[in-house]
């Protein structure tokens, strides 16, 4: 990529009927650990007009009513509204839950199985997953994707606060940031989409997504008089959520990881319990990035894991600085294997991954939120000083 460039990232709110999906996945699996830290959760959800069907594996000791679950979580998103048809009192809830399958179960479980090969506890699949960070944010994020979770985040709040009546739950935002020799410079396009009640005059929504969200959440030495609003580009939307498109867990995997600035594995995180190396590697992969940029070794890190299904070892483990590092990348990658462990029952471990925490990770991107280091535990940057030391 050239140095100088302009680079775009979407963020979509809780209320998007992909994020209606995200939210009941991951309120299954924390009622799930809740009760039984244990548990084993894949849990998928599909949303269209006022059907929800919860399906996937699930195997635990939990006693809870899916049902229930789900209702719950649509009410707290905010479809309660007399005229919503996916509203969260009135959807048909379908359960298509089963058990996880015996021969999966017995590669992640830490005990020996006929052609095994070991007793560890085994990754949950095959797959590659990355982790990266970089120092455009305070958070040590991409600025595109920071940006346009702000925007969604402000929404939300706004929406729930209950000032603005107009405000209904789906939303989507989108930042083009500038770039001039790597560095953002200035903010070239923001787009905003908000559901809102059919009474409310496109000019008011207009003015108060500029004026109230916008300009009181971006940086404004990136704001300028050539930087375009593109707000409510149809002119209207008042149907929305699963009313309006079709939702599902897992399509959101760019706006729940980097804005598509680090690269994705594939797999998706949401209804997933933490022996799926899709999302607890994926996690490890952030928390090691973070500490590669804050020891200050590199200004941008990204690094890739690839792992086979009961295999209690990453097959590969690859470190790239994109030429940022103070040391070459071996030497980063070789400190990097003396400080942290890559075994998916070692990440659990390190991550204090086996408790009902998921569902502050749905909305508006599972990295870079730095408010609650209890919970989203692979924000930390607690291992730069050990990987300076590893590296001398």
């Amino acid at each position: 990529m050239s140095k100088n460039y302009i680079f775009s990232s979407e963020s979509v709110g809780e209320g998007h009927p992909d994020k209606v999906c995200d939210t009941i996945s991951d309120a299954v699996l924390d009622a799930c650990l809740a009760q039984d830290k244990y548990s084993r959760v894949a849990c998928e959800t599909y949303a269209k007009c006022n059907l929800v069907v919860v399906g996937g594996e699930i195997t635990t000791k939990a006693r809870l009513d899916h049902n229930a679950v789900a209702r719950q979580a649509i009410r707290d998103i905010g479809y309660t509204h007399d005229d919503d048809v996916f509203h969260a009192d009135r959807v048909l809830i379908v359960n298509a839950i089963t058990s996880q399958s015996p021969d999966i179960a017995q590669g992640v479980d830490a005990r020996e199985a006929e052609g095994k090969g070991h007793a560890e506890q085994g990754a949950g699949d095959q797959g590659l997953m990355f982790g990266y960070a970089c120092n455009e944010t305070p958070e040590l994020m991409p600025a595109p994707i920071m940006y346009a979770h702000q925007i969604g985040r402000e929404l939300t709040r706004i929406r729930k606060s209950g000032k603005v009546k107009w405000l209904r739950p789906d939303a989507k935002s989108q930042v083009s940031v500038q770039y001039v020799d790597d560095q953002p410079v200035r903010i070239t396009h923001v787009v905003v989409s908000t559901q809102h009640a059919c009474d409310v005059k496109h000019r008011t929504i207009k003015e108060f997504c500029i004026e109230e969200v916008v300009k009181k959440v971006l940086p404004g030495e990136l704001l300028d008089k050539r930087t375009q609003y593109l707000i409510n580009p149809t002119g209207r939307f008042v149907v929305g959520g699963p009313q309006g498109d079709t939702g599902l867990t897992g399509r959101k995997i760019i706006v729940d990881t980097y804005g598509g600035m680090g690269r994705h594995g594939g797999g998706a995180f949401s209804g997933k319990d933490p022996s799926k190396v899709d999302r607890s590697a994926a996690y490890m992969g952030r928390y090691v990035a973070k500490n590669i940029v804050a020891s200050g070794l590199a200004t941008s890190a990204e690094i890739q894991f690839a792992y086979a299904i009961g295999h209690p070892e990453p097959v590969s483990v690859c470190v790239n600085t994109f030429g940022t590092g103070k040391v070459p990348d071996e030497v980063i990658e070789k400190a990097v294997g003396e400080v942290f462990s890559f075994k998916p029952a070692d990440i659990i471990r390190q991550l204090n991954l086996l408790r009902p925490i998921y569902s502050k990770t749905t909305n508006y991107g599972h990295f870079g939120k730095v408010d609650d280091l209890d919970s989203i535990t692979w924000e930390r940057t607690d291992k730069a000083g050990a990987l300076k030391r590893a590296v001398k």
